[in-house]
């Protein structure tokens, strides 16, 4: 009796580990069967995708790349402007890549003309190197924007195609006639969340970085400024 009820309670045990792990049904989907279920508006989508890597790469390194300053530019400078090597100091500016060194450089330039000259010269170069900072940033802008809005809008055009399908369907509607918009809905409201989303962030990123950029340029501006100022 004690045998026949061990048996009973292990063939139990052994099915409900059975139900508890089933099989796996071996269904999957590929990333690109997955986004042409979007539809075609996952076109656009997609090239603002790359579109916003793009520009992020390369604005990225061209910020780095700016942020970059000898910090004994100015000592160097302003010993060869104290000993009236302007061309030195000019020299010693061009070899330095970066848009500190060429508002400098403008700057050393216009010596011997008013201050207030030599400020707004120095003031224009800096304008131009920040738009050069900025160059790409408002279409980074319009990504992290529209890609969500293109999401939404092939929400919407799901939405009127499963409805459309049930219009003609009649009273033969089922799960798999309403999948082909359905699939459109969700799948294009997420493409654009993340496209947009990450696009957000890479463009605060790059405008934290240019702030840096800016906030460099300017101390160095008023060093030179002070620089000039002095009694000779």
């Amino acid at each position: 009796m004690m045998n026949t009820l061990l048996m009973i309670q292990t063939d139990m045990a052994a099915a409900g580990s059975e139900m508890m792990s089933p099989e796996p049904t071996g269904i999957s989907m590929k990333f690109i069967d997955l986004a042409l279920k979007g539809g075609w508006i996952m076109i656009p989508i997609i090239a603002l995708s790359f579109i916003g890597v793009y520009i992020f790469i390369d604005r990225y390194l061209a910020i780095k790349r700016a942020g970059k300053f000898d910090t004994g530019l100015m000592e160097k400078v302003k010993a060869y402007i104290t000993a009236g090597k302007m061309d030195a100091a000019i020299a010693l500016c061009r070899s330095n890549d970066n848009p500190a060194s060429r508002m400098i450089e403008k700057g050393i330039s216009r010596i011997g003309r008013p201050l207030n000259d030599v400020n707004a010269a120095i003031e224009n170069v800096g304008n131009l190197e920040i738009q050069k900072l900025e160059k790409g940033l408002p279409v980074l802008a319009s990504v992290a924007g529209g890609a969500p809005m293109l999401g939404f809008l092939g929400t919407v055009l799901g939405m009127i195609q499963a409805f459309y399908d049930m219009a003609n369907a009649g009273n033969n509607i089922d799960v798999t006639l309403l999948s082909t918009g359905i699939y459109q809905a969700m799948v294009t409201t997420v493409a654009g969340l993340i496209v947009g989303i990450i696009a957000y962030f890479a463009y605060n990123i790059l405008v934290s970085n240019v702030e840096k950029v800016v906030y460099k340029m300017e101390a160095t501006t008023s060093e030179f400024m002070d620089l000039l100022y002095e009694p000779a």
